[in-house]
């Protein structure tokens, strides 16, 4: 009796969404789109009882606003476990553990069970050490007192918010999944960075805030010194940050438009003709979530370690929270210039840590850009079958799902691993440089990324809303 059998009864009976029957109309799929993002920002304000008051840790830095993170509110841990547990279902459906086939009905109601299922795991598994044992989220003496829960009865309260709105967060993304436009972790990556990005814009302390301050002289500056230059390009002036952030801008939008596209005509019907894109990014930038969530959760036991048991010298050695030695320095990722500019460590200890993160993100991207092409049924093999189910054949071919998958292997392994190599490789250049809001390299590459693809896919909805008999010929 394989596990499969003996998982079933559970996996099965997990709570799901109900999945549209027939159509769903462009504008119902906008309103649910809005309707979660709306009910996303409000949960982001929703405060957590019994937390002391502006004492919510941060553990995971900037990757926080990736991570759709708010901070002290009831979604404190974000989309972080269903990052964690996607980590997972790719490592183990890479390694061909799981024997389940996503084109077997019967096998993909088992997969999203085992999904839902790993994602309350995480959420325990995440939840637990932020509450009883990082200190993230200390419990109010006061309301100890005032409820006569004591702290420890404070604590499971915190935690159970924070686990009500982990699972809140899992339903919202598959309610924007089979209902709305786009996918919900997509969708709130956006709103997380775009937050950052706007308040780095336009905030008290922002771009454009500090520029007033230096043009009516209330911020000094002496461009001709050193200190002064400094400070116009990496200091309050944040040139470099806003030059950055431009041209991630503008590498993406070209780099999404870069494609090799695969000329396709209909087997049944004459003249319709159409083109597959195999695009430089062809496993988009999701993957550089799991290569950064790696990275986070590898920090997070870190600190966990460090102050519940101690960690000698050459492993670990913290200020403030944040590794200044030991091999968790090293495998610290590089978020802003500060962290590789006037350091206070030696050059070579600098230097070996951006050569680890530089290597981290470039083979890991790569890496996980392959296991998401996968997983995600965009291999030679799925895509193949998929433009034969659509009728579609490439013309001058035999109309076989292997003649086809021959030709697509040709370019989609190949691009998959550069464009995942570029993507991690753009990422810590950013980060080197610094971006408006200090939204981070990897933050503003998803908001770019994702926000250019929802751009597509809404077209394509309002292309498939005007010709009906197109949705019915593509599926």
């Amino acid at each position: 009796m394989g596990w499969k059998e003996t998982a079933e009864p559970v996996l099965t009976r997990m709570p799901t969404v109900r999945q549209p029957e027939g159509h769903v109309p462009f504008r119902r799929k906008l309103g649910w789109t809005a309707g979660v993002l709306v009910l996303y920002f409000f949960l982001t304000n929703v405060a957590l009882y019994g937390l002391q008051t502006g004492q919510a840790g941060n553990p995971f830095g900037q990757f926080s606003s990736i991570l759709a993170v708010g901070r002290g509110s009831i979604l404190q841990l974000g989309i972080g476990p269903i990052v964690t547990a996607s980590i997972v279902l790719q490592l183990l459906g890479g390694a061909n553990l799981l024997g389940l086939d996503t084109s077997d009905p019967r096998d993909q109601i088992l997969y999203q069970g085992l999904q839902k299922f790993l994602v309350i795991v995480m959420i325990c598994v995440t939840g637990l050490p932020y509450v009883f044992a990082g200190g993230f989220l200390p419990a109010s003496e006061a309301v100890a007192q005032s409820t006569g829960l004591g702290l420890v009865g404070v604590q499971w309260l915190i935690f159970a918010q924070i686990f009500v709105g982990g699972v809140l967060i899992l339903f919202m993304d598959e309610v924007i999944s089979k209902w709305g436009v786009g996918s919900g972790i997509g969708l709130f990556i956006i709103a997380g960075v775009s937050q950052r990005l706007v308040g780095g814009l336009v905030g008290s302390d922002g771009f454009f805030a500090s520029w007033f301050g230096i043009l009516t002289g209330s911020i000094e500056v002496s461009p001709l010194t050193s200190s002064g230059l400094q400070t116009l390009l990496l200091g309050e002036g944040e040139l470099v940050a806003l030059f950055t952030t431009v041209l991630i801008f503008v590498v993406v939008v070209y780099a999404e438009s870069v494609r090799v596209e695969i000329p396709l005509s209909h087997a049944r019907v004459k003249g319709a003709r159409g083109r597959f894109p195999v695009k430089l990014i062809y496993a988009s930038v999701l993957p550089m979530i799991l290569v950064r969530a790696v990275q986070a959760n590898i920090q997070f036991l870190g600190r966990i370690l460090n102050s519940q048991l101690g960690l000698p010298a050459w492993i670990g050695v913290y200020s403030d929270g944040q590794p200044v030695g030991g091999l968790f320095y090293y495998f610290a990722p590089i978020y802003t210039p500060q962290d590789w500019l006037g350091a206070s460590q030696a050059a070579w200890q600098v230097a070996l840590r951006v050569g680890v993160d530089l290597t981290f993100m470039v083979i890991g991207g790569a890496i996980f850009a392959i296991f998401w092409v996968e997983t995600a049924d965009m291999g030679p093999e799925s895509t193949a079958k998929q433009i034969q189910n659509s009728g579609m054949q490439i013309p001058g071919f035999r109309q076989n799902p292997g003649v086809i998958e021959k030709v697509l292997e040709r370019y989609i392994p190949q691009v998959t691993v550069i464009g995942g190599a570029l993507v991690g490789l753009l990422a810590v250049g950013a980060n080197m440089l610094g971006t408006i809001g200090t939204v981070g390299g990897t933050g503003l590459l998803l908001t770019v990324s994702i926000t250019y693809k929802l751009y597509e896919e809404i077209a394509e909805e309002q292309l498939m809303e005007m010709h009906p008999m197109m949705r019915q010929m593509f599926g």
